[in-house]
């Protein structure tokens, strides 16, 4: 009975730690000390290179499906970038934050296959 609900708030919360990937590569392009449109090109560029390396190989229904450890592999780059993105951005505590969500989330995610 609690199962499923775990699994279910799970799936929430993976979610919700795409978003914050997204979010921390986009919040590092606007913080670099270039010139006004060469940070809004990295702050939504890197963002779209993310959502778009998602829709190829980590959404449900990418064209290339990953599995097993490469799916594994893709996904510690692809949420990595995130943590790196906080870390270089200096969000030191943040990006330690987020890498330790990933990790409790995607943990049991890998077990039951989520």
């Amino acid at each position: 009975m609690i199962l499923p609900r775990m699994k279910a708030a799970n799936l929430g919360v993976l979610f919700l730690i795409e978003l914050g990937a997204l979010a921390a590569v986009g919040y590092w392009g606007f913080t670099r000390d270039v010139a006004t449109p060469l940070a809004w090109f990295l702050g939504l560029g890197a963002p779209a290179v993310l959502i778009a390396l998602w829709g190829l190989f980590g959404s449900p229904k990418a064209r290339y499906k990953t599995r097993g450890a490469v799916r594994v592999g893709f996904e510690v780059l692809w949420f990595g970038a995130g943590v790196v993105a906080l870390l270089l951005a200096g969000a030191y505590v943040w990006g330690i934050a987020f890498a330790a969500l990933c990790a409790a989330s995607k943990t049991p995610a890998v077990i039951w296959r989520q």
